[in-house]
């Protein structure tokens, strides 16, 4: 399906301001609808997978991503040197940037992604909550306000009683978290939840919300074409996390109540038309018992969006760039969302699968699974290098199944099959996560893995 004739098209190149798996992906789904890319890359990525997959690309600065792939200015001149009308931000670095929407716009480019406004009332979580509150979502209780000064957080936490969790209000991917379980040394996990906020997103400042134990941790995949139009595309399950940070995604949630199931998606749709939202996101949740709060939004491609394509057939890159293009959604998604079957996400890190370490280096042996309902997102290759200046992360396996069942079995041969060397992976990590009877059952919260760590530890003794 294609709405525009390739002369129709209001752009006929984009150029993607990102890095590795996401990159290459891109450029596929930009290729296959007849649209040019162009891309972007750090002195450190000059061999990268995704400069020779993509081919025209510019090289923005150093090996650290504030001197190169953070550079707005780098970026949008990458854009106007390549003749591309569009950018294309994937996930992390730019992409939740409301500056460079901004800048992209001012440039007379076209920002493939929501509106600068939508970002930066999403910006951070305070914002985020009180639009969601607007749209009569429920949130956890906790502060509207982030503030960055130590006591007045301290004090907010006392009122509102342990077990409480401090976020940085200004990010995501689990930095500047801290859960709270007692008193003594709170202003020092304060002030460390505060550094690392400071570090990782400019901005210390930190909301409090009543911890959730023992919750789960679902999303919702929404699309909106920008005119108060938005659908959702089910949800997904990441509860499996370390250290907040995702490690195995599914989709649907396991064992959720098709009524709870109903009530979820209809929140995140109705928050979506508040915002009159542009493109695709995704709708944040914890979950305990039959109560679910709101966490926040995502305004942009989540990296674990492939089992959502897995289970829908929808490209979400192609409706985010027609979307962009100026298709509204009937035309994008050309009928109803139909749910077949159950998909997988591994994550494979280049980590010491029990330390936790990075692992940069060569690869030397890169040997990815196959077969039916396997599907690979990587840039990594045999003899490629693993650099040490960013995200872990060098492949995503993703598997489908009729079932859940048929998908962890499918999952586990992959990971069987996938040998890298040279490198640590979270490959074995993965594969005894998938062996232990409460993940295969489906009996799980975002603490299954640090207990699932230490039960290990402790039988190791």
């Amino acid at each position: 399906m294609q709405i525009f004739s390739i002369a129709d098209w209001p752009f006929q190149k984009v150029l993607i301001a990102n890095r590795g798996e996401i990159a290459c992906r891109i450029a596929r789904t930009c290729r296959r609808l007849g649209v040019e890319v162009a891309g972007v890359h750090s002195s450190a990525d000059a061999d990268a997978l995704h400069v020779k997959t993509i081919g025209e690309s510019y090289e923005i600065g150093g090996p650290a991503a504030s001197d190169s792939y953070l550079r707005i200015d780098a970026v949008i001149g990458a854009a106007k040197a390549a003749g591309a009308e569009a950018i294309h931000p994937g996930f992390g670095f730019l992409a939740e940037n409301a500056a460079f929407a901004r800048a992209v716009e001012a440039a007379g480019l076209v920002f493939i992604g929501p509106t600068p406004d939508v970002i930066e009332r999403l910006g951070d979580k305070a914002s985020a909550k009180r639009e969601a509150e607007a749209a009569d979502v429920p949130t956890v209780p906790g502060s509207r306000t982030p503030s960055e000064d130590a006591a007045d957080v301290a004090g907010i936490v006392r009122e509102l009683g342990l077990p409480a969790m401090l976020k940085a209000a200004a990010g995501g991917g689990g930095k500047g978290m801290r859960a709270v379980s007692h008193l003594d040394g709170l202003t020092g996990e304060i002030e460390a939840a505060m550094r690392e906020a400071k570090n990782s997103f400019g901005y210390a400042g930190l909301i409090v919300e009543k911890l959730i134990e023992h919750g789960r941790h679902i999303e919702v995949q929404i699309a909106g074409d920008g005119n108060g139009n938005v659908i959702h595309l089910f949800e997904r399950e990441c509860s499996l996390q370390r250290r907040h940070q995702k490690l195995i995604e599914e989709a649907p949630a396991a064992n959720l109540a098709a009524k709870l199931r109903e009530r979820m998606v209809a929140d995140a749709v109705r928050l979506g038309q508040c915002l009159r939202y542009r493109g695709v996101g995704t709708v944040e949740f914890i979950m305990s018992g039959d109560r679910y709060y709101f966490l926040e939004v995502n305004p942009r491609l989540q990296v674990e969006h492939p089992v959502t394509e897995m289970v829908t057939d929808v490209d979400l890159v192609k409706s985010q760039i027609m979307i962009a293009a100026g298709a509204n959604l009937a035309d994008v998604l050309q009928g109803p969302i139909i749910h077949r079957g159950h998909a997988i996400e591994c994550r494979i890190n280049a980590e010491h699968p029990e330390k936790f370490t990075p692992s940069a280096g060569k690869i030397t042996t890169f040997n990815p699974p196959g077969g039916t309902g396997v599907r690979i997102d990587t840039a990594a290759y045999a003899e490629g290098t693993i650099p040490p200046y960013y995200d872990s992360l060098i492949a995503k396996l993703i598997v489908r199944g009729k079932d859940r069942n048929e998908a962890i079995s499918r999952m586990g041969r992959a990971l069987e099959m996938f040998i890298v060397e040279g490198i640590f992976t979270t490959i074995p990590l993965h594969r005894r996560i998938l062996a232990d009877p409460d993940f295969r059952a489906g009996k799980f919260d975002t603490g299954f893995i640090e207990r699932f760590l230490a039960k290990k530890m402790e039988a190791s003794k």
